[in-house]
């Protein structure tokens, strides 16, 4: 909760007399990407993102990407905890996680297909509904949900407001847990004054509940609040990774309907602006 494709040079008669003679490389990891099927990689229980019914919005997006490519759709399902990437894209046993933010160094980035940013959710009603900042002064001394270890917890402890608020585990197994939805819950039944969510997890509940959720655009200082969201592809898979981005450039369109009608917060690359709506 994710420096992408960059420009190939064209080779030169030099460059090309050189490769000629040279030793020859291993062979490219692209090998291993199935030509009949679109095998993906996904988290069994963890809406809105995916789960095993195909309800989720990355569900939805590994759809698109199969009916495209027309190629059948395949899963293979793994919690997103510790050893997820290893365990199935480093294993062979996909070829694609859907969702990954930018630059993480266990997989190659795809282009990113969406940027969205952390926000804040209240009831409608709420003194807080007009917040857009963690630093405002409303959120003085309120009871406030997040994420422990998350990047606004370290904004909320530089603005002094740890002290009151609720903690939830960042990383579990959604099979038997549900941080998220339990910030939720706990926002609904007053134990919390407002809680602070990523913003595709926390768009996602207000949609369903007739929440606020406000994106934080306005926080200065490290660490940022927004992310850009790639397709992760085992490293070294150029040739894979160059047709995944023509497919998100030809279908951004859809893929933004996806993202919006599961309420996810669509922001602009500099996380400055929500993007409208298209």
């Amino acid at each position: 909760m994710p420096a992408w494709a960059g420009k190939r040079g064209l080779a030169t008669v030099l460059g090309l007399a050189l490769l000629a003679t040279a030793p020859q490389a291993p062979a490219q990891t692209s090998d291993l990407v199935s030509q009949t099927r679109l095998r993906v990689c996904a988290d069994p229980a963890n809406m809105p993102f995916s789960n095993k019914e195909g309800e989720g919005f990355e569900n939805k997006i590994a759809e698109l990407l199969a009916a495209k490519l027309e190629r059948p759709l395949e899963y293979t399902w793994f919690p997103q905890a510790l050893g997820f990437v290893r365990r199935t894209l480093g294993a062979n046993r996909c070829d694609l996680i859907i969702g990954f933010a930018q630059g993480h160094e266990l997989v190659l980035n795809s282009n990113h297909y969406y940027t969205s940013s952390y926000v804040v959710v209240t009831k409608p009603d709420s003194p807080l509904a007009a917040v857009d900042r963690i630093t405002d002064p409303a959120l003085q001394g309120k009871r406030i949900g997040v994420m422990a270890g998350a990047p606004p917890a370290t904004h909320m402890a530089r603005n002094g407001l740890i002290g009151k608020a609720k903690g939830y585990r960042l990383m579990v197994d959604r099979r038997v847990e549900s941080p998220a939805e339990q910030a939720i819950s706990d926002l609904q039944s007053g134990e919390t004054d407002a809680a602070i969510l990523w913003g595709p997890i926390g768009g996602y509940f207000a949609k369903q509940q007739g929440l606020t959720a406000t994106p934080l655009l306005l926080e200065e200082g490290a660490p940022r609040l927004f992310y850009r969201i790639t397709l992760g592809v085992r490293q070294g898979e150029l040739k894979w990774k160059r047709e995944l981005n023509k497919l998100i450039r030809r279908n951004q369109t859809e893929i933004d309907a996806i993202l919006t009608e599961y309420g996810v917060p669509l922001i602009d690359e500099q996380g400055k602006t929500v993007k409208a709506a298209r």
